[in-house]
C-alpha cells in the first residue's frame, strides 16, 4: 500500500497593517492615523488574516463616518 501526502497549501502572505505611522488615540481610543482601536492595533500581530479583514472593513466604516473618506 502506498500512501499518498498532499503537499501543503501555500501559505497566504499576511495582511498588511494599515498604520500610516500618524499613531495618536483620540478619546474614543482610536488611532487618528490608522482608524484602528487600541485594542485592534495591540492585537494586530496575533490576529488571522481573517481577523485583520474583518478589522479593516471596520476602520473602512470609521473613516466614512468621519468623512475621511468619500462615500
Amino acid at each position: 500500500m502506498t500512501i499518498v501526502s498532499k503537499p501543503p497549501a501555500p501559505r497566504e502572505k499576511p495582511v498588511r497593517s494599515p498604520c500610516v505611522s500618524l499613531c495618536a488615540l483620540d478619546i474614543n481610543d482610536v488611532c487618528m492615523g490608522c482608524q484602528r482601536t487600541g485594542e485592534e492595533i495591540s492585537a494586530w500581530g496575533k490576529m488571522t488574516n481573517d481577523e485583520r479583514r474583518e478589522v479593516l472593513a471596520k476602520i473602512n466604516e470609521r473613516a466614512r463616518k468621519q468623512g475621511l473618506l468619500s462615500k
